[in-house]
């Protein structure tokens, strides 16, 4: 995979893709949370920096993606960590895993591959999901690092 500078709107904007397309498919209504401009603001980057770089994550995961069991390509859990590692900033990995939630709720449902994406970004990060969403419209998401510190 083509490498990013540490906390740019690129090696963001590929996370929020990588999570994207977890299920093989980008879902009608996460591009539609998407449209949202209060989500874009959150993550860091425009529609401009989104569009080239899931054409440059597509182009990617044709020469580096695995074949899972049903077929699908998909990355390793090493690339996905390689990917993960160009966040730095605890701001930014908070501000991005918050976004990533949003999304893959955004159909009503979480997905096996989605969840691990997931799962891999908080251990990574050392984030622990830490208040219980209410319902749906009101959705808050706050975590903790793994040493105590609050940032939400």
């Amino acid at each position: 995979m083509r490498n990013y500078p540490v906390d740019s709107q690129n090696s963001m904007a590929r996370v929020v893709v990588m999570v994207l397309m977890a299920e093989g498919a980008i879902d009608p209504s996460e591009l539609r949370l998407l449209e949202r401009p209060e989500i874009i603001a959150r993550m860091g980057f425009d529609h401009a920096c989104l569009s080239k770089v899931t054409q440059e994550f597509c182009q990617d995961l044709e020469i580096f993606g695995v074949n899972s069991r049903s077929g699908e390509l998909g990355l390793d859990p090493a690339t996905i960590d390689l990917l993960l590692a160009e966040i730095r900033s605890p701001e930014l990995q908070a501000n991005l895993l918050r976004a990533m939630l949003d999304i893959v709720y955004a159909d009503g449902h979480l997905t096996g591959s989605e969840a691990a994406v997931i799962a891999q970004a908080m251990k990574q990060w050392g984030l622990d999901l830490c208040e219980d969403r209410k319902e749906p419209q009101d959705r808050r998401w706050k975590f903790t690092t793994r040493h105590g510190d609050a940032d939400g």
